[in-house]
């Protein structure tokens, strides 16, 4: 512990795993090693292909490579300490490295969330307005959008750390996870959060609120688009390009939403409940998406069946 005045602020945090099942550990490890070699190896796939298949560089296609990029991030932050803990029961993490990894897992979450409405943005467009999609869309409208993205994660979050630094923690350390989560870290501290509690609702709302609300607004209008169309044919084929979107929106914000309402109003939920929903909000979309893009993406599909074909050749 660090001691100044009245001030106490530990030199690290203790993670958890699933509670009651510590002795376990070790072969609950294997389905969380398979989840991330599938996040792993299937996003740097979905990258792969989209750089090698020239008829992949379209919009569509571009903020799907920012998903690929941004779920193997979240893989990358929680892997260590996460596997770290189920192979070697490596609970210690120090402050400052504690802060750091929540601060990219907020920041990667808050840019998933961001990309995901730029793709239903770009589903709007192509189906509302097809012919001028290409001259609304272009590589540096898509460029911009990114970088708006990535700088409005990275600002929005900055003071988060600062914010946890400055307050008096008490004697105990033990985080609800096997990684660093804001609302996890502000609830160990004995000093008034008031501050933190606000700001991280604000922050939320604001981004990933509005971001959903935007996205669901997209569809609506998407929806009132393809009931226009004249034959069942076309509004089953708009539709068909929407599906893979519709089910990483939903296998992203359903887990989300869910650990934040638990992590604010959910006192008496079973820790098991608090901890199964934080792993399936940050490791089941990084896993999930590239297999989902992979199955219900045609042109994915086909791009990935010529490459293997040409390995086997």
């Amino acid at each position: 512990w660090e001691f100044n005045g009245s001030f106490y602020q530990p030199s690290a945090f203790l993670m958890m795993g699933i509670p009651g099942l510590e002795a376990l550990h070790p072969w609950i490890s294997i389905p969380f090693c398979a989840l991330y070699l599938t996040a792993l190896l299937g996003n740097c796939v979905i990258l792969f292909i989209i750089r090698k298949t020239q008829s992949l560089h379209e919009p569509m296609y571009y903020f799907l490579s920012m998903l690929a990029v941004t779920d193997l991030g979240l893989a990358l932050c929680t892997l260590p300490t996460t596997l770290g803990l189920f192979w070697f029961n490596v609970r210690r993490i120090g402050f400052d490295a504690c802060l750091t990894q929540m601060y990219f897992i907020h920041i990667l979450s808050f840019i998933e969330s961001s990309v995901l409405l730029a793709m239903a943005f770009d589903r709007f467009i192509a189906i509302s307005h097809p012919l001028r999609h290409p001259s609304i869309l272009t590589k540096s409208t898509v460029l911009k959008i990114g970088l708006a993205i990535v700088l409005r994660g990275m600002v929005s979050l900055l003071p988060i750390p600062f914010l946890l630094k400055r307050l008096t923690y008490c004697g105990k350390t033990e985080l609800s996870h096997s990684f660093c989560f804001h609302p996890d870290i502000m609830n160990l501290a004995c000093a008034d959060i008031k501050v933190n509690v606000f700001y991280g609702m604000i922050i939320l709302l604001s981004t990933v609120g509005m971001d959903f609300i935007f996205i669901v607004l997209s569809y609506i209008l998407i929806i009132r688009t393809v009931v226009s169309l004249t034959t069942k044919e076309e509004c089953l084929k708009a539709l068909n390009t929407c599906v893979s979107h519709i089910c990483a929106v939903l296998v992203f914000f359903i887990p989300m939403i869910g650990l934040s309402m638990i992590h604010r109003f959910g006192k008496n939920v079973p820790p098991l409940v608090n901890t199964l929903v934080a792993y399936t909000y940050l490791i089941i979309p990084p896993a999930l998406n590239p297999v989902i893009y992979s199955i219900k993406s045609t042109h994915i599909r086909e791009a990935l069946l010529r490459a293997l074909r040409r390995k086997r050749g």
